[in-house]
């Protein structure tokens, strides 16, 4: 028969580190002592609090402390406790361990409900076992876990996108929905952004092109907007459905934004609030390497305050695993890149490769079939299931997009990591945020996390080590520019210092002798590997800029976007004033811009009459928008009878200067802040190009990229030669460089110049309102006289005359890529603006000062 196990009750141990030895088939003897430190300091501390951050670096054993905590509560308190994961593969993993190392019995109640077992569900109802499953299990908007007492929430910075998901209407390009609102907003924006919306793309820069619909815009058509929405989502398309069933009716709460890929409908912070199931719940708790400094944590989760415990004194500063980064870019070209990066995966054997996008998912991918012979792929679908197949395979690589968390490849599982391209902004509100409003700063740290994140994934405990082989121009100036060094981890900024040199003035075959003595891990390495632990002890870590002010605000921040989900904007306009006075960092110039906007908008709402106190408030907020972020060119037409002075911040700039500098700090990121050699190579082509009649053309297109434009050119019959183009405004030209100062201009090439304009309207999508002014570039100082009617209209800039403002342009340019700090930086941008149009390098300067070809031709028989 069967013990008799009901004699007498449970009794819970003092703390989950006591609890921890009543576990009979644990197969540790006792928790580790930075364990027992927390878990003590929890119990004693933090019982009680409804909200709690736990610091608990890569390779502390976080899995046991979670577990133990919720395994201690459901016998102390009888909580009903989830432990949330981000994938189902981190499921299978948290489920097995808990099992088979620390005899803690739990259930696997991941995936459609209606699958679970009958007795897996009854453990979990009756508290008698923790269910382990994944964030999408509990924030969907019909979880199984209507009522948890402890939620657990394990690589908390991992689950913004998965909650922030739950109320978020990601509407993808080449859809039926986005088509109808493409159609929708065409009347509200500009010419060229419905062409960016639909795909009509004219440069790489338009690829990433994002706009933020205003809000006082939005209330005047949001009840069409949500109709038009109806027609289109409907029960069988879930992804749509079931965040627009939130949302629906709380869109005085929610941003819309248009991108070159999507168009996505969410509010700021994620409105928690709204979803019992998590805020019913008696307790909180999120398990993260970072605690979030600045408040992060708070805007990623929803919540007011979160009560923090570190990671004991001493464990905080150690690092996890060995890192080895290889940096080719900073003595390899592409292509001796891409070689050394196939020969170092085939010496590895297994590899993974991290990128932020599907494309370049996929180019990898097209690589490693061309380039690994007998190697096999696999993609994120295969690795999320199960990643047993890939460590098992001797010759393999896995090539994931977007996934910098939550799958790991620790000791002999994969000794390369190759990261290509840094994670900034993953979704259009970071990116609209980051690079139109100018507020990076208030990213700053979450970005290192998810890098941090990525390089971890394979040194996951203090033996192990991995080789890191970085790629991409933003993630090479993110970890190879020593300022940025400050703020990370000492034993990290030494392996980067130690990347860096390695990396630097070498050859490919340098560099795989190096990754042959890290794979052997012979006394080479050794000695590398003790120079890095020198370095580490020499470092400190710095924490970014404005962290306490942005702390300061959160709790606010949160209490605006809730007075929004409720409808009640007067506590919104006073939660956003309150924000505003404590944002006071140059850093936040362009957070406290958003802000402003905010705020404006809160009081626009409250407005009944037209001039009223709430109407002047909301012109006053936008005002001080404005003064805070000129860049902004849709802030200007919000303040427009705002009657706020100009203050020191605040720049008459033109809507054309602004977008032909966004595109420069674009053309600024894509060559890199590590050093200027990307733009001194650029320049030396135009240069040449520009002096050789036969690339002229070229060299010009080249030119007008450089200089913030829309540049192109087209080889087709009666097409013009390079185009440069604004918002509003553009230039076309005709190029005659080929010609002397002795020709005489004739009538077939004038007739094409003034021509140039039409023929631009009907090919280049965006430009049918646009002021194209044609622009004639040649030696000639006369025309026929059958020429002259052609050419009236058309400006003449002489071929002496362009190559000199090239010439002057390109030291202006050098000077602000010299100073450029990286994106969205406000005082960089303004400054940009200033000298562009001090200098008149601008498409407004060029219609202003060139003459017309008729003044200044010499007209002969």
């Amino acid at each position: 028969m069967a013990f008799k196990t009901d004699i007498f009750a449970t009794t819970a141990a003092s703390d989950p580190a006591a609890h921890f030895k009543t576990l009979t088939k644990r197969q540790f003897p006792d928790v580790m002592p930075h364990q027992k430190v927390i878990l003590e300091q929890y119990a004693a501390q933090l019982e009680g609090k409804s909200d709690v951050a736990l610091q608990l670096p890569t390779g502390s054993g976080k899995t046991l402390v979670g577990l133990l905590i919720a395994d201690w509560r459901r016998i102390k308190l009888g909580n009903r406790a989830v432990y949330l994961c981000p994938t189902k593969q981190l499921v299978r993993q948290t489920v097995s361990q808990a099992r088979s190392q620390y005899g803690i019995d739990v259930v696997d109640l991941s995936g459609a409900k209606d699958s679970f077992d009958p007795a897996d569900r009854t453990a979990y109802l009756t508290g008698a076992q923790v269910a382990i499953s994944t964030y999408s299990g509990l924030f969907n908007s019909n979880p199984f876990f209507q009522n948890p007492d402890l939620i657990i929430i394990d690589d908390a910075h991992a689950a913004e996108n998965y909650i922030a998901k739950m109320w978020s209407l990601e509407i993808s390009a080449n859809t039926p929905l986005h088509t109808a609102l493409a159609e929708f907003f065409r009347p509200h924006i500009t010419p060229q952004e419905y062409a960016r919306l639909t795909g009509d793309w004219q440069g790489p820069d338009d690829a990433s092109w994002v706009e933020k619909i205003p809000t006082p815009k939005l209330d005047g058509f949001a009840q069409n907007l949500a109709e038009v929405i109806d027609a289109h989502v409907s029960y069988s398309v879930p992804e749509l459905y079931f965040p627009w069933s939130l949302i629906r009716t709380h869109l005085q709460a929610c941003n819309v934004y248009l991108g070159s890929r999507e168009i996505l409908i969410r509010p700021l912070i994620p409105p928690t609030i709204s979803h019992a199931s998590f805020t019913g719940a008696q307790q909180r708790i999120y398990m993260s390497a970072t605690l979030g400094a600045g408040g992060d944590l708070e805007r990623l989760m929803g919540r007011t305050n979160i009560d923090r415990l570190p990671a004991p004194v001493g464990f905080q500063s150690s690092g996890v695993g060995r890192r080895f980064f290889v940096f080719p870019s900073l003595s390899l070209t592409g292509d001796e890149t891409d070689a050394l990066r196939n020969d170092m995966q085939k010496r590895a054997g297994r590899s993974v490769v991290l990128t932020p996008s599907t494309p370049s998912a996929s180019a990898h991918t097209a690589n490693a079939a061309s380039n690994l012979p007998g190697f096999q792929i696999f993609n994120k679908d295969h690795i999320e299931a199960d990643k047993a197949p890939f460590v098992q395979t001797a010759l393999a690589v896995a090539i994931l997009a977007n996934r910098y968390d939550g799958i790991d490849f620790p000791g002999d599982e994969c000794r390369l990591l190759c990261l290509d391209g840094l994670p900034r902004a993953m979704n259009s509100q970071e990116q609209f945020i980051m690079s139109k409003m100018g507020a990076a700063a208030l990213y700053n740290e979450r970005i290192q996390t998810r890098v941090l994140q990525a390089a971890g994934r394979c040194t996951r405990a203090l033996q192990d080590r991995s080789a890191v082989f970085v790629t991409g121009t933003e993630l090479v100036d993110f970890l190879a520019d020593s300022r940025k060094w400050a703020y990370f981890h000492p034993e990290l900024q030494a392996e980067l210092a130690f990347g860096v040199n390695q990396s630097t003035n070498v050859t490919a075959t340098d560099i795989l002798d190096n990754f042959d003595m890290f794979m052997q891990n012979n006394v080479g390495w050794a000695g590398a590997d003790q120079q890095i632990r020198n370095g580490s002890f020499q470092l400190s870590q710095s924490a970014f800029p404005a962290m306490d002010e942005l702390a300061a605000v959160v709790r606010h921040e949160v209490g605006f976007q809730n007075a929004l989900w409720n409808g009640d904007f007067a506590t919104a306009l006073t939660e956003a004033r309150t924000v505003l006075a404590h944002l006071k960092h140059p850093d936040l110039r362009g957070y406290r811009a958003l802000w402003h906007y905010l705020a404006g908008s809160a009081a626009h709402r409250l407005s009944t009459v037209a001039g009223d106190p709430q109407a002047q408030a909301a012109q006053e907020q936008f005002g001080q928008a404005k003064n805070a972020a000129p860049a902004v060119s849709w802030l200007n037409n919000l303040s427009r009878t705002s009657g706020v002075s100009e203050t020191a911040e605040a720049v008459q700039i033109s809507a054309e200067t602004i977008r032909q500098v966004e595109l420069i700090e674009k053309q600024f990121l894509a060559m890199g802040t590590v050093n200027n050699s990307k733009f001194e190579k650029k320049v030396s082509e135009i240069l040449a190009g520009l002096a050789q009649s036969n690339t002229f053309e070229s060299a010009h297109v080249d030119l007008g990229t450089l200089l913030g434009f829309t540049a192109g050119n087209d080889n087709s019959d009666a097409a013009p030669d390079p185009w440069w183009l604004g918002e509003k405004l553009g230039v076309v030209f005709e190029d005659h460089a080929d010609g002397q100062d002795t020709t005489i201009f004739g009538a077939t090439k004038a007739r094409q110049a003034a021509s140039h304009p039409k023929w631009i309207k009907a090919n280049v999508a965006g430009t049918e309102a646009m002021d194209l002014v044609p622009i004639l570039v040649t030696p000639c100082v006369q025309a026929k006289k059958g020429a002259a009617p052609q050419l009236d209209g058309v400006r003449l800039w002489s071929l002496t005359d362009f190559v000199t403002w090239t010439n002057k342009a390109i030291p202006v340019l050098r000077t602000l890529k010299g100073v450029f700090p990286g994106e969205g930086d406000l005082a960089w941008r303004a400054e940009a603006q200033q000298q562009l149009e001090a200098e008149g390098l601008t498409l407004e300067a060029l219609k202003k000062t060139l003459p017309m070809a008729t003044q200044v031709m010499k007209i002969v028989d």
